[in-house]
């Protein structure tokens, strides 16, 4: 079945980086756009950044110009380096494939998630 696993969450100080990896496996002949999400506590979750298999990226209002999406298509993977860190930038990254294209794609469903990685900044 489709997996997501992200890693790389982890606690650093205001102003640090830290770099999200999602790899996605268990699909073939079909390509989904893959996406970052975030939720803080007692918010909702909401979008960080995305990028399409043609490489176009969209971001937050909010991130733009700290982070920066990336993916090795040959694996996968998505990347998300954040950088300038800020107290705010504290929640859950979860990562999302949605937005299926390719003759197989009848076989999967129209998204998935993956189960989170948390991200905790201090100040």
């Amino acid at each position: 079945q489709v997996q997501l696993v992200e890693s790389g969450g982890g606690s650093v100080q205001a102003g640090g980086s830290l770099r999200l990896s999602c790899a996605a496996s268990g699909y073939t002949l079909c390509t989904y756009d893959m996406s970052w999400y975030r939720q803080a506590p007692g918010k909702e979750r909401e979008f960080v950044s995305s990028i399409d298999s043609d490489g176009t990226t969209n971001y937050a209002d909010s991130v733009k110009g700290r982070f920066t999406i990336s993916q090795d298509n040959a694996k996968n993977t998505v990347y998300l380096q954040m950088n300038s860190l800020k107290p705010e930038d504290t929640a859950m990254y979860y990562c999302k494939l949605d937005r299926p294209r390719g003759a197989w794609c009848g076989y999967y469903a129209m998204a998935y998630w993956g189960k989170g990685t948390l991200v905790t900044i201090s100040s």
